[in-house]
């Protein structure tokens, strides 16, 4: 279906005024801030806590992976705070310096989280996959849509006709890629978990630490699919207008 015609079908429904948009988007704005804060507090109160076992974010995530069977991925540590990451076309498992060597409650849950997702590679699980598949896409357009906003913020009728259709893509690609990061992310964490007990890496009085940490930053992920949709919502019902 083409994009005017989809436009024009979605023009037809039934949308909120443009006031109950802006107040939505105050409030998600407030919801994105209250997300970054949460993570960062509830990661540098955990980070403080060691784990009785003393294992090493490095020796975690190798922990999880071999038991996984997953022999070929590399670890490292980079610089950064929270620039923990899991690279599929590399097979890198990158952790920041202070959860590589970190033994605390904190730099387990990331290390093992970022492992989840190695193990997801390695099993083929679908949603990572379509994940991976919509990088070139969601890269292009993350490169694009600041120049037809920034466009669009200069034009005499601001942000209308070709410039808002190329806007609503920008959005609708952005919205689905973090529709599908959501699963990825939540399945990650919940292997995290169970690797994290089953193989005796943490104990279970110790996993409510781990837990709040990984939920934390889970959260920052639903504020970003939030903030992507409503923004995509709100430029049809400009496009509607």
């Amino acid at each position: 279906m083409s994009l005017p015609l989809t436009l024009a079908l979605l023009g037809k429904s039934s949308f909120l005024p443009s006031w109950v948009f802006m107040v939505l988007l105050v409030l998600v704005m407030i919801f994105s801030v209250y997300a970054q804060i949460r993570v960062s507090t509830v990661y540098n109160k955990n980070a403080q806590i060691p784990s009785r076992g003393r294992i090493t974010g490095r020796e975690a995530a190798e922990a999880v992976m071999a038991r996984a069977g997953i022999t070929d991925v590399e670890i490292a540590a980079t610089e950064g705070h929270l620039t923990d990451h899991y690279d599929p076309i590399n097979k890198r498992l990158v952790l920041s310096e202070e959860n590589y060597n970190g033994t605390s409650l904190a730099a387990l849950g990331v290390a093992a989280h970022e492992a989840g997702h190695a193990i997801q590679h390695k099993i083929g699980y679908s949603m990572l996959h379509f994940r991976m598949a919509l990088v070139p896409a969601t890269n292009f357009v993350s490169r694009a849509l600041p120049i037809v906003m920034f466009a669009g913020f200069f034009m005499a009728r601001g942000l209308s006709g070709m410039l808002l259709d190329i806007a609503i893509l920008c959005y609708a690609v952005l919205t689905v890629f973090q529709l599908v990061t959501l699963p990825v992310e939540f399945d990650a964490s919940r292997r995290a978990k169970v690797e994290l007990v089953g193989l005796g890496i943490v104990d279970r009085d110790e996993m409510p630490g781990v837990t709040a940490t990984l939920n934390a930053a889970a959260l920052t992920y639903v504020a970003a699919f939030v903030s992507s949709l409503l923004y995509l919502l709100y430029l049809l019902n400009s496009r509607r207008d």
